[in-house]
């Protein structure tokens, strides 16, 4: 008889990247594509904002988390990350849902790029405008 490993999951989305998380009872060690978390996130600002969901909870020597994130840059990438470890707490425990909630942490980040249009610089800015 295999032994089942105790496992959840979450999926975070933010502007074109998305993540899977997976958490597992462990001792606080975070891997991002098979990299440790400080190497994959230079910034140690996109560290703490990614981590947040674990610290509101006091659950980050808790699990180690296995994530897998692709698309995007390094902030959207973060905030993917971000959204996956506050869903797959839920999982976890569902009362974490009411520490969670007030800080926007199992919202989606709905903004994304505004596409250029033809005739235009950018997506709203003009080309400049010459009277004579």
């Amino acid at each position: 008889m295999a032994t089942d490993i105790v496992q959840y999951y979450g999926t975070g989305r933010r502007k074109t990247s998305a993540a899977r998380v997976f958490l597992r009872p462990g001792t606080g060690r975070i891997l991002v594509n098979k990299r440790p978390l400080e190497e994959y996130f230079p910034r140690p600002t996109l560290v703490m904002d990614l981590t947040r969901p674990l610290d509101i909870t006091e659950c980050r020597e808790q699990y180690d988390a296995y994530i897998t994130v692709s698309g995007g840059g390094l902030t959207g990438q973060a905030g993917a990350i971000r959204m996956g470890i506050a869903r797959a707490l839920c999982d976890a425990n569902p009362e974490h849902r009411v520490a969670l909630k007030p800080h926007g942490l199992l919202t989606r980040d709905a903004r994304k790029v505004e596409r250029k249009k033809y005739g235009r610089a950018g997506a709203r800015k003009r080309f400049q405008f010459s009277k004579r």
